[in-house]
């Protein structure tokens, strides 16, 4: 069985893109599955949450996009998270430059991976926030997109431009590419705002709305710079509770269980 291949994306930032990511790794790594974390972002904050030290990596998602090195020359552990990390670092802030006159271009993610998705249970890709040759890399690379959103008005705008975008790779390059879900997060129960956002939400992306609700919380925000997710740093605070239940509804989503069958006299 190979993995199943989700692109967290939104092309608007500061939405909890990357906390989503990194925590969503380590809780289903504490469910038992097989991990990988793959940082598309220059920033590289992914690689850093994770607790791997982005100035000592010997190779990157740089190299592996440009074909100088594989991802398992380029792999790191988090130890404390408990799955794999292809690290970033800042040399992929040039990657797009170097790769404009590449053939298939938009496919060399997705082809590094076939050579190591039978390795893996999931594998998990940080977007960078804009639609850029890097994130074309991850929407080819992936069945699915996990999109996390603040529940802001502003926020919707962007939703509709990544469901847009989402439709033209469908057609251009990635037919078999969907949304798994969206994932409500920084939210504010108190504020009217945000309940007419979410109301929104379910009535226009029905059941493709999670349940599970991640809050505001300060404890995923102080996490990162422990080298922590938050699901680790402080697994009883609210926000890391949120992300436990939130892997528990992703696999009770991709991983429907079997229907028991009646054993007829």
């Amino acid at each position: 069985m190979t993995a199943r291949i989700l692109a967290v994306a939104n092309q608007k930032g500061g939405v909890g893109k990357t906390t989503t990511a990194v925590n969503l790794a380590a809780a289903l790594a504490q469910q038992g599955r097989r991990v990988l974390l793959v940082d598309l972002d220059p920033q590289a904050n992914s690689t850093m949450g994770s607790g791997v030290r982005k100035g000592d990596l010997p190779a990157s998602v740089y190299q592996v996009l440009l074909g100088d090195a594989g991802i398992p020359e380029a792999r790191q552990r988090s130890e404390e998270g408990g799955f794999d990390v292809l690290p970033a670092n800042r040399n992929l802030a040039g990657a797009e430059v170097e790769l404009v006159h590449e053939l298939a271009r938009e496919a060399r993610l997705k082809n590094a991976l076939a050579q190591v998705e039978a390795e893996y249970d999931y594998v998990l890709i940080d977007c960078p926030p804009s639609l850029t040759l890097l994130t074309l890399n991850g929407l080819v690379a992936a069945q699915g997109v996990l999109i996390p959103m603040v529940c802001e008005y502003y926020a919707l705008e962007g939703l509709s431009d990544l469901v847009n975008t989402l439709r033209k790779v469908r057609v251009a390059v990635n037919p078999r590419i969907e949304i798994i879900g969206l994932v409500r997060t920084m939210f504010d129960a108190r504020s009217n705002l945000s309940q007419q956002v979410a109301e929104q939400l379910a009535r226009h992306f029905g059941d493709k709305v999670f349940e599970t609700v991640v809050p505001r919380n300060v404890r995923l925000a102080e996490a990162p710079s422990h080298g922590l997710p938050g699901v680790v740093y402080d697994p009883t605070s609210r926000g890391a509770q949120a992300y436990q239940a939130l892997a528990t509804e992703l696999l009770q989503r991709l991983e429907p269980a079997p229907s028991s069958s009646q054993d007829r006299p």
